[in-house]
């Protein structure tokens, strides 16, 4: 066991140690099978208020005199073992258990008596009688099981039984908050990791969908590089339902903090980006006074892009009286302000760490990941049908990330990967790439397929309305998967074309602008993409981001992806706690149906579209949706203010108008 591990498993059992004294004393004063006289429990009052105050020698020398001088001997000698572990000498305390009679204690003090055995056997190394003594089928109190998991994860790991802790340890994990939660949640990704990627792998495939283990083990063959599948989250029921009865300002779910801190970085390499963010996030603010609920004061704070920079940012924002804090930004800012040693104010980070941990205890992940992207083609490839897929992708970051995401999820749901190929940057001429991949050829040209009826309904949340694959499709179970910017797109779909290769396209919403130019984009006819769902306002309730967009230009293009972000940021605000607490709760956002898995990361369900005559169309077809919100109200933002409705901002500088670094 690490120093860190064994620091921790200490400070939470002497966390727990002392509430124990507190409720061994209170129990010492309760009339049971001994008669105690008001001296002696005034005494066991007074030793229990010196082992509170930290008079460790002193509390222990009260106990031993009250076990001297009463007709409960034993009971007395466990409380005074009991200060003994909570000073952290447990060893001390070996000499008083030998002299306790186990026969003669009542039931939690036996209990307690058989935990002080096991945390005595650790630490003598003695793995054997720790593991008995922690998993004998005698019960324990309730105030004990948080203690009796502990050691017994403890003595699991030191036998060698890695997974039977890492198990110990998930059961562990919905009772434990702050600092002992984080570094319980570390642990159970360090024994998982330590079985090796072969034996994960064939844990997880033996496992049942509803195995409270296999999002552990997904999750800790991510941090070992191997993509897993990423299915689609539950949405069983949208957030904000109005509560029968109540006052129309009374929905389901929303408790809003009364002043919340956003963090971005306002100047640099990230300015562009955070504008669009920042101006979204207003922007929904702003639209959220027609629902005349209850809105919190906002200030902004400059994060600066940096680690140091976003961690004196917090700081400041908690000291300033935030109760929930939006941001930072990018993956560097949110590791640092993930690694202080506690979190005071709850945190919605708006991206992912670098080193692939879990959000700290209190914060939630929010982003725009590839990844997500990637699973949820290779989902609507296999609802239409096609288990066998071509990668085609270009050697971008988000493409390579967007590829690993659909080979796992796609081979998860039964299908297979039937070649890949990287497009170079540079490169116009595929003939080769495209030829080396041996994917089967027609004379006949790509069909087109027919757009969703005009004014047809949308399919409820979280499902994909598509149509059949087209009958003369060649190999009608295969598909091509891409994940690139336009330019090269535009290249590639005709060269596939002039090869006679006439399986459908699916690809990543890094193949749309963000704004239709039909003569450019008529070579990407029939492709078919996952995007936000404002950029066609296919969801019901939001702000119509074509008037938007003609106000704003940070609501254009691909920044009006982050500009989306902002949106939701501020919508999450008020159902963080909800959607935590409600599995299969979702908020209808602006960038997808959003939902917060275990580990306290929101999820996204995107909505497809697809090419038609140069247009980039939602397969659910468009809906007509609110006006424009006027200006926000004025908001403190320290020594900003916030950028009207109307108003214009500068475009962002040239390479920000893909998401940062981790999006």
């Amino acid at each position: 066991m690490s120093t860190t591990t064994k620091g921790h498993s200490m400070r939470l059992l002497r966390a727990a140690g002392l509430g124990l004294l507190i409720a061994l004393a209170l129990a010492a004063c309760v009339p049971g099978a001994v008669t105690r006289t008001p001296q002696e429990l005034a005494a066991a009052a007074h030793a229990e208020q010196l082992a509170r105050q930290g008079q460790f020698d002193q509390a222990i020398q009260a106990y031993l005199d009250l076990a001297q001088q009463t007709r409960d001997p034993d009971h007395y000698r466990v409380l005074a073992a009991e200060v003994y572990r909570e000073e952290g000498a447990i060893g001390q305390a070996a000499p008083l258990l030998d002299q306790v009679r186990r026969q003669r204690l009542q039931a939690e003090d036996a209990a307690r008596y058989d935990l002080l055995r096991a945390e005595l056997a650790l630490a003598r190394h003695d793995a054997h009688t720790a593991l008995q003594l922690t998993t004998q089928p005698t019960p324990v109190p309730p105030a004990l099981e948080l203690r009796l998991l502990e050691l017994r994860a403890r003595a699991m790991e030191a036998s060698g039984d890695v997974w039977g802790a890492a198990r110990t340890r998930v059961q562990m994990d919905p009772q434990l908050q702050g600092l002992d939660h984080t570094q319980n949640r570390k642990q159970i990704l360090d024994l998982l990791q330590r079985l090796g990627v072969g034996p994960l792998k064939r844990r997880a495939s033996a496992m049942q969908a509803g195995d409270r283990m296999l999002p552990w083990v997904n999750e800790a063959l991510t941090q070992l590089g191997v993509p897993v599948a990423q299915p689609q989250p539950d949405l069983d029921q949208p957030v904000g339902t109005m509560l029968p009865g109540a006052n129309a300002n009374v929905r389901e779910g929303y408790r809003m903090p009364t002043q919340v801190a956003l963090l971005l970085p306002l100047d640099g390499n990230f300015a562009g980006a955070s504008g669009a963010i920042r101006q979204g996030f207003f922007a929904a603010y702003a639209d959220a006074a027609r629902t005349h609920a209850p809105r919190a004061r906002v200030r902004v704070y400059d994060s600066g892009g940096t680690a140091d920079g976003a961690v004196k940012a917090y700081q400041q924002a908690a000291s300033d009286g935030a109760l929930l804090v939006v941001g930072p930004l990018t993956r560097t800012e949110v590791a640092a302000v993930f690694g202080q040693p506690q979190l005071p104010v709850p945190l919605l980070a708006l991206n992912h760490p670098d080193d692939r941990s879990l959000p700290a205890s209190g914060a939630t992940e929010f982003g725009l990941l590839p990844e997500t992207e990637g699973a949820q083609a290779a989902d609507h490839m296999v609802e239409r049908g096609l288990h066998g897929a071509y990668v085609i992708v270009s050697d971008d970051d988000f493409a390579q990330r967007a590829a690993g995401a659909f080979k796992a999820e796609l081979e998860a749901r039964g299908g297979h990967v039937a070649g890949t190929a990287t497009l170079p940057t540079g490169k116009v001429n595929y003939a080769s790439t495209i030829a080396g991949l041996g994917m089967p050829t027609s004379a006949m040209p790509l069909p087109e397929t027919s757009p969703a009826p005009p004014g047809s309904a949308p399919a409820p949340a979280g499902t994909t309305v598509s149509p059949a694959v087209p009958a003369s499709v060649p190999n009608g179970d295969t598909g091509i998967f891409i994940s690139m910017r336009p330019e090269q797109a535009r290249l590639l779909l005709p060269q596939l074309q002039i090869a006679h290769v006439g399986l459908p396209v699916f690809g990543t919403s890094h193949i749309y602008a963000g704004e239709d130019d039909a003569a450019a984009n008529r070579d990407l006819d029939g492709v078919e993409f996952c995007d936000a769902p404002w950029l066609f306002d296919a969801q019901p309730g939001l702000p119509n981001h074509a008037a938007i967009a003609a106000q704003l230009p940070s609501a254009r293009g691909t920044s009006a992806r982050l500009f989306a972000l902002g949106m939701d940021a501020w919508n999450l605000v008020p159902y963080l706690d909800w959607l935590r607490e409600h599995p299969g709760s979702y908020l209808p956002g602006a960038t997808g149906q959003l939902a917060e898995d275990q580990f306290g990361r929101v999820r996204r369900v995107l909505v497809w579209a697809r090419f038609q005559d140069g247009v980039a169309r939602p397969l659910t077809g468009s809906l007509e949706l609110d006006d424009v919100p006027a200006a926000a109200p004025p908001v403190d933002e320290g020594s900003r203010t916030p950028i009207p409705a109307g108003a214009s901002s500068a475009p962002a500088p040239a390479g920000t108008t893909e998401p940062p670094a981790g999006h």
